[in-house]
């Protein structure tokens, strides 16, 4: 499946929240949304509480119009209170590379 559309996201979790925020996004109906393509949640190795989302779609379209949906806004909505601050996004375009977990 090609991927058009990808992102990142940084987000730093309330003081010792960093497990419970990763731990949220690793439920997130994205991972089962057959446009998301590249799901990936990291932790930085300086601060356990910054979390980094990798995200792969097949298009732009299919992204926008995923976090449009209800479902996709209360997810949003139940973030908000795990995080400190706006998370910091960055839009790319993949071209390459290998997923292996």
């Amino acid at each position: 499946m090609t991927i058009s559309y990808g992102f990142h996201a940084t987000m730093t979790a309330r003081p010792g929240k960093g497990d419970e925020l990763a731990d949220f996004l690793l439920a997130s109906p994205s991972l089962t949304n057959e446009d998301c393509v590249v799901f990936l949640i990291g932790r930085s190795a300086a601060d356990s509480d910054i979390v980094h989302v990798t995200e792969g779609w097949t298009t732009e379209e299919a992204h926008h119009r995923f976090f449009a949906t209800d479902e996709a806004q209360a997810l949003l909505a139940q973030l908000q209170p795990l995080i400190v601050g706006e998370p910091a996004y960055l839009d790319e375009v993949p071209v390459g590379g290998k997923a292996v977990i």
